[in-house]
C-alpha cells in the first residue's frame, strides 16, 4: 500500500525551527527552512545531516523547498541551507514572501554577525544567492514541481503573503498550513482553504488550549493601558516583529490618538515603518476588503502621529509609546531599550504575541524578575510586564475549524508544546474521529493510504445494459452491471464478454443456463392462449429485442427460448416456462426470468 512518511527537524513538540521532511509518491519535499531563536549554537538550525545521512548533498536528497511566510521561525535558516549545507533545487513561496523575507534576513544578519560577532552564519551574498532560486507562486494557482508532484497555495492570514500548501502527487496529499489565522483583523482576512480532502493535514498548534476572547474587548483594554501609562508620565515598549502585528497595532493606535487628540509621541523602529508601507502598497490584494476598499483614498498605513524612532530617543525625559523589533526581545533595538527601561516601576511592557522558550520575552512572561542579560549582568525588573493576545494564530477553535473546512483522513500537529498537543489531539480523537499524530522532532510517522481504484466501462457494456434496463428516471439509482474484469497494465476495465474473448484471443466456449418459472397467470386458459399473451407482453416490453414464435408454438428472444412445459391440465391458473439463454445473454436471461416471475399484466390478458 502507498505510505505518506512526515518528519520533523524543528517545531516537532517545540515553536520555533520549523522544518518538515514529507515523502509523497517517492519525492521529498522540505516544508519551511526556519531558525529557532532560543538557541546562538548550531541548535538554531534544523539537523539537514538526517537529511543526507552524511552522504551527498541536500540538491540529491530534497526535490523541492516549499516557505510558507517570512517569519525568521519559517525561512530564516534558507540561506544557510541552501548556501552552506549544499541545495541548489527549486525553492517556492508567494510573491509577498519573496520580496520581504531577504530584508528580514539581512536584518537578522546584521545583529547576530556585525554586532555579535558570530560565526558559522551566512553572509549578504549567501541571501542574494539563496533568493535567485526561489520561483514565486501566486494563490490557487496549480504549479507542477514535476512530472508528479503539483502543489497549490492557499490564504492563510497571519501575515502579508502568508500561505497554505497543498501538495499532490497521484491521488495522496497533504496539506500543510503554515502559520494561519481563522479570524480577520484590521489589516488582513481569514485563512481559507476548499474541502480538498487530504491524506495529512499538517497544522500549527501554537495556541492548541486557548479559545480567545472578544477581540474588542482585549483591543479595548490594550488601549486603557497604554493611555492610563503615559497619562502617568511613563514609557510604553510593545516588541513586534516588523510586518504582522506591528501594523495592526500601529491602525489601533493611531486611531485612538486620533480619537482621543492625545499629543504623547508614538515610534516605531527606524527605516521599517517606510519599508513596511511600500510592501503593503505593493501587494495590496492581500489585505482585507475593508483597506482594499480605502486604499484609493486613503492609505492605512500612512500613520500621521507614529514616527521613526531614533536610538539617542532613548533616555528621553517624559511618556512616549514604542514599536521595537524583534518581538521576543532576544535582541536588537527593542532589548536594547528593555535594557533601559526596565528598572523604572513608571514603565510597562506590553508583549502582544508568542515568545519562544529561552528568550528574554519568555522569561519575563514567565514571571522572572531577575534576568542576566550579559554573564554577570543580572538586571532586575521593577516596570510593568503585561501579555496581551494579539497573536495572528488560530486559537484551539479555529484549527477546529480549519480541521472541519478541509475534512482530513489524518491530522499531524507541529509548531507547538507538547502539552497543549496532548489536550488539542484528545480533542480531535474525540470530536472528528480523526487519527491524530504529533511526532518530535527527529521522529518518523508513516501513513498508509487507501487510494480510490478507478474502473472504466466499455461502451459496448454501457449500451447493452442500457438497452436491456432502459433508461431510469432517478439518475442517482444503483444499477448492477455484468461483465467481465480486465487488468492491464495500470489500467481497469469492466467490458462485455463478447469484448473479453476478443481482447485476450480466447476460443469460445458455449455455456447455456436452464431455468423453469412457474408463472402466475390471471385465470385459467390453454397453454397456447397463454404463450400467445406472453409473446404480446414480450414484444411490447422489449422493444429493442427480436421476439419470435417458432413454428413449434416456442418463444425465441435473440438466442433466448422459452418453451412451455405441459401441465397436470390443460386449463391452468399457473403456466410453467422453461428458459433456456446462454451466458453471453445472462442480464437479459435475468431480465426475463425476473418478468416471468411477475406474471402477465392484467391489461394483456
Amino acid at each position: 500500500m502507498p505510505e505518506i512518511k512526515l518528519v520533523p527537524l524543528g517545531a516537532g513538540q517545540d515553536v520555533g525551527r520549523s522544518c518538515i521532511i514529507v515523502t509523497l509518491g517517492g519525492k521529498n519535499i522540505m516544508l519551511d527552512c526556519g531558525m529557532h531563536m532560543g538557541f546562538n549554537d548550531e541548535r538554531r538550525f534544523p539537523y539537514f545531516d538526517y537529511i543526507t545521512g552524511g552522504k551527498g548533498t541536500l540538491t540529491e536528497h530534497i526535490d523541492c523547498v516549499i516557505i510558507s511566510h517570512f517569519h525568521l521561525d519559517h525561512c530564516g535558516a534558507l540561506p544557510y541551507m541552501s548556501e552552506m549545507k549544499g541545495y541548489d533545487g527549486p525553492i517556492y513561496m508567494t510573491h509577498p514572501t519573496k520580496a520581504i523575507c531577504p530584508i528580514l534576513l539581512e536584518d537578522y544578519r546584521k545583529i547576530t554577525v556585525d554586532r555579535k560577532g558570530e560565526t558559522n552564519f551566512f553572509d549578504s551574498k549567501m541571501i542574494k544567492d539563496c533568493m535567485k532560486k526561489v520561483i514565486p507562486v501566486n494563490l490557487h494557482q496549480t504549479i507542477h514541481v514535476d512530472d508528479q508532484l503539483e502543489i497549490k497555495a492557499y490564504y492563510a492570514g497571519h501575515v502579508l503573503g502568508a500561505a497554505m500548501f497543498l501538495l499532490k502527487v497521484g491521488t495522496d496529499s497533504v496539506l500543510y498550513t503554515g502559520d494561519y489565522n481563522m479570524t480577520p483583523d484590521r489589516h488582513l482576512g481569514a485563512a481559507w482553504v476548499d474541502k480538498c480532502r487530504p491524506d495529512v493535514l499538517i497544522t500549527e498548534s501554537t495556541y492548541a488550549t486557548t479559545i480567545r476572547d472578544s477581540k474588542r474587548c482585549r483591543e479595548r483594554d490594550f488601549l486603557k493601558k497604554v493611555h492610563e501609562r503615559v497619562e502617568d508620565g511613563g514609557k510604553v515598549l510593545i516588541p513586534v516583529f516588523a510586518l504582522g502585528r506591528a501594523q495592526e497595532l500601529c491602525i489601533l493606535l493611531e486611531s485612538y490618538w486620533d480619537r482621543m487628540n492625545l499629543k504623547v509621541p508614538i515610534y516605531f523602529s527606524a527605516g521599517l515603518t517606510n519599508k513596511a508601507t511600500e510592501y503593503y502598497k505593493l501587494f495590496i490584494t492581500w489585505t482585507n476588503q475593508k483597506i482594499k476598499d480605502t486604499f484609493v483614498e486613503r492609505n492605512m498605513f500612512d500613520f500621521k502621529h507614529i514616527k521613526e524612532f531614533n536610538r539617542s530617543y532613548i533616555d528621553n525625559p517624559g511618556p512616549m509609546v514604542v514599536f521595537a523589533t524583534p518581538g521576543m526581545l532576544h535582541g536588537g533595538l527593542s532589548l536594547e531599550i528593555f535594557k533601559r527601561w526596565c528598572t523604572n516601576e513608571k514603565n510597562m511592557i506590553i508583549m502582544p504575541g508568542y515568545c519562544v522558550a529561552g528568550t528574554v520575552g519568555n522569561k519575563i512572561l514567565s514571571g522572572m524578575r531577575k534576568i542576566e542579560l550579559k554573564p554577570g549582568q543580572i538586571v532586575e525588573i521593577k516596570m510593568q510586564v503585561e501579555y496581551m493576545s494579539f497573536s495572528a494564530h488560530a486559537d484551539a477553535k479555529g484549527i477546529m475549524q480549519l480541521i472541519r473546512m478541509c475534512e482530513p483522513s489524518n491530522v499531524m500537529l507541529v509548531h507547538g508544546e507538547a502539552g497543549k498537543m496532548d489536550f488539542l489531539k484528545s480533542k480531535i480523537n474525540q470530536e472528528l474521529h480523526l487519527p491524530c499524530f504529533k511526532p518530535a522532532n527527529g521522529e518518523t510517522v508513516v501513513i498508509t493510504t487507501n487510494p480510490p481504484i478507478t474502473v472504466d466501462a466499455s461502451t459496448n457494456l454501457l449500451r447493452k445494459n442500457r438497452e436491456i434496463l432502459g433508461t431510469s428516471h432517478n439518475p442517482k439509482r444503483v444499477k448492477t452491471l455484468h461483465g467481465a474484469v480486465l487488468m492491464k497494465g495500470n489500467e481497469i476495465k469492466v467490458v462485455d464478454g463478447e469484448e473479453a474473448v476478443e481482447e485476450l484471443q480466447l476460443k469460445k466456449h458455449e455455456v447455456r443456463f436452464t431455468s423453469t418459472i412457474h408463472m402466475p397467470t390471471s385465470q385459467p386458459q390453454p397453454t397456447s392462449s397463454s404463450m400467445e399473451q406472453l409473446h404480446d407482453h414480450l414484444k411490447k416490453t422489449l422493444r429493442t429485442h427480436n421476439v419470435s414464435t417458432t413454428s413449434d408454438g416456442n418463444l425465441l428472444i435473440d438466442s433466448i427460448l422459452l418453451k412451455a412445459q405441459p401441465s397436470p391440465t390443460d386449463e391452468s391458473s399457473h403456466l410453467d416456462v422453461l428458459v433456456s439463454w446462454s451466458i453471453q445473454d445472462e442480464e437479459l436471461g435475468s431480465y426475463i426470468t425476473d418478468l416471468l416471475r411477475t406474471g402477465l399484466p392484467a391489461r394483456a390478458q
